[in-house]
């Protein structure tokens, strides 16, 4: 069980590491992991469906809205990898 654990863990964390280099820029592509969850993955957001896409619509009083909605777009202008 601690094998597994340490394993999401890991996974986790290259995931916020990937998403860190990828998709932000500024003072939150350096951040330490703490404050990245704290200001946006903690964001309240509602999801809707409509014609079979899915839309998340951000709480538009959050202080960091901009840095999330600037990751999204960043993360649609990334090429997708070919094989």
């Amino acid at each position: 069980m601690n094998e597994v654990w340490l394993e999401i863990v890991a996974l986790a964390h290259d995931l916020l590491v990937w998403t860190q280099a990828l998709c932000l820029t500024g003072e939150l592509a350096k951040a330490e992991p703490k404050r990245v969850r704290y200001q946006l993955l903690h964001v309240a957001v509602r999801l809707a469906f409509s014609g079979r896409r899915a839309r998340l619509h951000l709480q538009n009083t959050w202080p960091w809205a901009q840095e999330l909605l600037a990751a999204f777009q960043k993360l649609q202008t990334l090429a997708p990898l070919t094989s």
